[in-house]
């Protein structure tokens, strides 16, 4: 079992040279940082609602990893080898790499649509990392540009993500909840059910399942963070076309209760 969290993304870089490349290039490119950047001034510092910016690209990437390969140790195979767009598990694992870490850059522009918004601001984004990490073979860079493109846009609640790749960076997004990280926009300073839920919620564990191959846990100190899994969590497990696999408990002060699948 492992903590959702900022730092979880590094466990994942150790065993594989183009992921750490891929990661290297995405922290250190001017554009892509300053591109997350107006997101956060667009979302936290202009609409006053939570963090969206580099420590969420973080932890997402970190998430979505962890259950890729939770996912995999399971037997199940990534979209993208099962239709020939990526030539290896490294390039299907890049494809989820950096859909978490750009997923949220249409904030950019405005919330408002954002996710298509961002798969649409990416494409320069990802031709340019492609270009540094997978040399030659373009045809390949190209279909791998748009499963990553697909991936982002599919991080709206109500699009259905069509690849094992999108459903993980969807589910991935939902799970970076834990004090005050909540991926209901509420707006900071304002008391109501979306602060208040948020606020609850200590921290979010990812761990092989009993019943299903991934299993969710949610700790909070209180019912109110509940609204948080119910409103968010569970909208995005949903419509990820994988939602057979996984297992949400919330832990309310030490008490297990399941809350997906029903």
């Amino acid at each position: 079992m492992v903590t959702v969290g900022p730092n979880l993304i590094y466990r994942h870089l150790e065993s594989s040279e183009l992921l750490r490349a891929a990661y290297d290039f995405l922290e250190r490119d001017l554009e892509v940082q300053t591109l997350i950047k107006m997101s956060n001034i667009m979302a936290v510092g202009r609409l006053r609602y939570n963090d969206h910016g580099v420590i969420h690209s973080r932890i997402v990437c970190g998430s979505a990893l962890e259950l890729m390969q939770i996912l995999i140790d399971a037997g199940v195979k990534p979209s993208t080898l099962a239709y020939n767009t990526a030539r290896s598990l490294d390039e299907a694992k890049l494809v989820v790499l950096v859909a978490a870490y750009l997923h949220d850059i249409g904030n950019s522009i405005h919330r408002h649509n954002h996710e298509y918004v961002g798969a649409l601001l990416a494409k320069d984004l990802i031709d340019r990392l492609l270009e540094n990490v997978l040399p030659g073979a373009k045809e390949y860079k190209y279909m791998l540009r748009h499963e990553i493109m697909h991936a982002i846009y599919a991080t709206e609640s109500n699009t259905k993500a069509l690849t094992v790749e999108a459903g993980i960076v969807k589910i991935a997004d939902g799970t970076d909840m834990a004090e005050g990280r909540a991926r209901i926009p509420y707006k900071m300073g304002k008391l109501d059910m979306h602060s208040v839920s948020a606020i609850g919620i200590k921290r979010v564990e990812i761990s092989k399942g009993v019943n299903s191959p991934a299993r969710i846990e949610v700790h909070m100190n209180d019912f109110a963070g509940l609204f948080q899994i119910e409103a968010v969590l569970r909208p995005k497990i949903l419509s990820s076309g994988i939602e057979k696999y996984f297992e949400v408990y919330a832990l309310i002060n030490g008490n297990e209760h399941k809350v997906y699948p029903e």
